[in-house]
């Protein structure tokens, strides 16, 4: 009876040790020996970013708005992102605190070719 025990205890053992070589990375999930073979990375397309000009008159607006007293650095701090929310919640453009193409839009800058290219690509 010992024996049958302790090789059914080094038989689990063994079975969980190759189960632990064989797991899905996380966020996936396995139904069946094709399962592997049909993990893909999602590609993403260009990120819209605003440019460091763009950052800086977006910061002379909001000032001239009374929404942001920080500096004017033209770079997107905490600061910057809660005076972006209030600006897009009082002109009804979708509250993000970033500075995304309808927001450019509403405070009339301009948008770069490459914003426009990516733009256009993502409607």
């Amino acid at each position: 009876m010992k024996k049958f025990l302790i090789a059914s205890l080094i038989a689990v053992l063994t079975a969980s040790n190759i189960a632990a070589h064989h797991q899905t990375p996380a966020g996936t999930t396995s139904s069946g020996p094709s399962a592997d073979k049909a993990i893909t990375k999602v590609k993403r397309g260009p990120v819209f970013r605003a440019s460091k000009e763009q950052v800086t008159q977006a910061q002379n607006l909001l000032k001239q708005r009374s929404l942001y007293t920080g500096e004017t650095t033209g770079k997107l701090n905490p600061e910057t992102r809660a005076a972006l929310k209030k600006y897009q919640q009082a002109e009804g453009v979708k509250v993000t605190g970033t500075l995304n193409r309808a927001t450019l839009e509403k405070m009339s800058i301009v948008l770069t070719d490459k914003q426009k290219m990516i733009a256009s690509a993502t409607n």
